[in-house]
């Protein structure tokens, strides 16, 4: 009885046949059965032999009758006359390459599948979900993969319910760092509408941009209770700056508001100078590490002409330059209300400046507060800052940190400051000072009760300039913050400040860092503090080679002294070991004990 013959490929089967491999090549350039015989054609037919049993191949030394017999019984149990010999070598030489075709197809089109994320006909939909990517979260930490996206949503949800909350309940309402970019904004946003609590709210760094910035249309028009905004540190550019702005002409209540580090360029500056030329509320623009150049300066140079409201305006970390303090200038001429000017980190230069101290002179209004740090100004700049220091009346914070006015620039400086007694706080610190600038500054403070805060940390002014200072802080001056860290002071220096201090009765915070005291200059130090001193609160002596000999003299001071005045003591970054921090440790308890004052100790 014929049957059909199913021939199925076996992955496990070793081919060492070259014909049949060149045979399997042939038929996967040239198409399925491209080449095979008459009978595997694409015709609809069905090979059928009759069923046959393989022939047992008999062992070496094995019953040969025993074979025959097997066979024999087998025949006749099948009830069939002997198969004749099939040509099973050539069926399998024919059918393999193309199961083996089949095989390599199916393969390749399962791994193509996977590549393109396709489904397989007839799979089940269930748990696609789960692989279609990320859903984005306005909680910090919740962008997970969709198996827990509904999870992570309630939770976003409910976040931004809270700080809708907040903002109908404080007054200051702080959610920087928080990240919940644009979408989160606008949600947040509708709680602002018609808020009459929250007046000072901070969105800094939170993945704002621009097109966030809409969130504000028509809700800050009709607030008027917040007065400042906070979207520093979120990269709105100058697109977001115009969005801002055509939303803040019509606002009435918003009196401060901080762009820095926001990613704004000249036009973003001109857009805001546009605003502040209708705007009438608000009191402080900070601008500050932005990529605003000369043109901006200009823009917002005009808008000065015509705005009277504006107080304080930040310019730190730009790139106005020479030209862009000279259009600045022209602005300022004709304000009447300006206070505070922020220009650190410009790249100002002497010209710049003497274009600059030339507005101010003629500035109609009375500016307290001028930052021009890090400026690269010399000692020709510095003539034109002392000449402005000499006409101004009302300037009350001086800062020209990091220039390089040098001594010649700080006598100027210091001749000016004779004449000046407005200027409270003054900051000359990396300037290249020595010994004999250090010493025109001190002259100054003879006479001047002004000057509360002297600023001359990085600049060499060495043991002598230590001296010239402390000698008439004695007794003279009302200098109440001394900050010379980074002055090459050494173990001398050391010593000439300790005497300073057992007759000074104004100094209440010293900073010495990084002078290279070692344990003479703080044993010299410590012999102070046994004298009753009720100025001195905080000392900083972090940075000067410190060790335990050091650290045990000052802690029998402490013990020497009940009424020391001191509450901080920083000894970080010195080479104090455990017991010397035990003897500092065990002195402050001390002191708490008598008088239960506390007395901190940073290591």
């Amino acid at each position: 009885m014929d049957s059909t013959l199913s021939l199925s490929l076996n992955p496990k089967i070793k081919f060492e046949n070259k014909t049949l491999l060149s045979s399997c090549f042939c038929y996967r350039s040239r198409g399925l059965f491209a080449g095979a015989p008459a009978s595997f054609h694409t015709e609809k037919r069905c090979l059928r032999v009759r069923k046959w049993a393989p022939r047992a191949a008999s062992a070496a030394g094995g019953n040969s009758a025993r074979s025959a017999q097997g066979r024999r019984v087998y025949r006749q149990s099948q009830g069939t006359a002997t198969l004749p010999r099939l040509p099973v070598k050539d069926i399998v030489s024919n059918v393999a390459p193309v199961g083996l075709f089949v095989a390599a197809t199916f393969v390749l089109w399962k791994v193509v599948e996977k590549l393109l994320g396709t489904d397989p006909a007839g799979s089940s939909n269930e748990g696609k979900s789960s692989m279609r990517g990320m859903q984005f979260s306005f909680a910090p930490g919740s962008n997970l993969f969709s198996v827990s996206s509904q999870k992570a949503e309630s939770e976003s949800r409910q976040k931004l319910n809270e700080f809708a909350k907040e903002l109908r309940s404080f007054r200051t309402v702080d959610m920087s760092g928080r990240n919940f970019g644009d979408d989160g904004l606008f949600f947040i946003a509708e709680s602002l509408g018609y808020n009459q609590v929250a007046e000072e709210v901070d969105f800094s760094a939170n993945l704002i941009t621009a097109e966030g910035l809409k969130a504000f249309d028509g809700v800050l028009q009709s607030n008027i209770v917040l007065k400042t905004l906070n979207l520093s540190g979120n990269a709105i550019g100058d697109e977001g700056a115009k969005i801002l702005s055509d939303i803040l002409m019509g606002n009435g209540s918003i009196q401060k508001l901080q762009l820095n580090s926001a990613g704004l360029g000249d036009e973003g500056a001109k857009a805001l100078a546009a605003m502040l030329k209708k705007n009438s509320s608000l009191r402080v623009l900070e601008l500050n590490n932005n990529m605003i150049d000369y043109s901006g300066f200009t823009g917002l140079a005009g808008a000065l002409l015509e705005n009277n409201t504006i107080r304080s305006l930040h310019l730190n970390g730009n790139y106005g330059g020479a030209l862009g303090a000279a259009a600045l200038a022209k602005g300022i001429e004709g304000n009447k209300s300006l206070r505070e000017l922020h220009l650190h980190g410009n790249g100002v230069g002497n010209e710049g400046i003497r274009a600059l101290m030339s507005g101010l002179s003629t500035h109609k209004g009375k500016i307290t507060l001028l930052d021009i740090g890090n400026n690269e100004i010399g000692s020709k700049g510095a003539f034109h800052v002392a000449e402005y220091i000499k006409k101004c009346r009302s300037l009350q914070w001086l800062n020209l940190y990091m220039n390089d006015i040098g001594d010649e620039g700080v006598e100027k400086v210091a001749s000016a400051l004779k004449e000046n007694r407005s200027i409270t706080i003054i900051d000359l610190g990396g300037n290249n000072i020595h010994e004999k600038g250090a010493a025109e500054i001190a002259s100054v403070l003879k006479d001047n009760t002004v000057i509360t805060t002297l600023e001359l940390a990085y600049n060499p002014i060495g043991p002598e300039g230590a001296k010239a200072l402390s000698e008439v802080l004695k007794f003279h001056g009302k200098i109440e913050t001394l900050k010379l860290g980074w002055c090459k002071l050494g173990p001398k220096g050391a010593e000439y400040v300790a005497d300073c201090l057992k007759y000074n009765k104004t100094i209440s915070t010293l900073d010495l860092r990084a002078n290279g005291l070692g344990d003479n200059g703080i044993i010299a130090l410590a012999s102070s503090l046994r004298v009753v001193n009720e100025a001195l609160t905080s000392l900083d002596l972090g940075f000067n080679e410190i060790r335990d000999e050091g650290a045990f003299s000052l802690a029998r001071a402490l013990k020497a002294n009940e009424d020391v005045a001191i509450t901080s003591l920083n000894l970080a970054s010195n080479f104090i070991t455990k017991y010397g921090r035990v003897a500092l440790t065990d002195a402050t308890d001390h002191i708490h004990e008598l008088s239960e004052k506390e007395v901190n100790i940073y290591f």
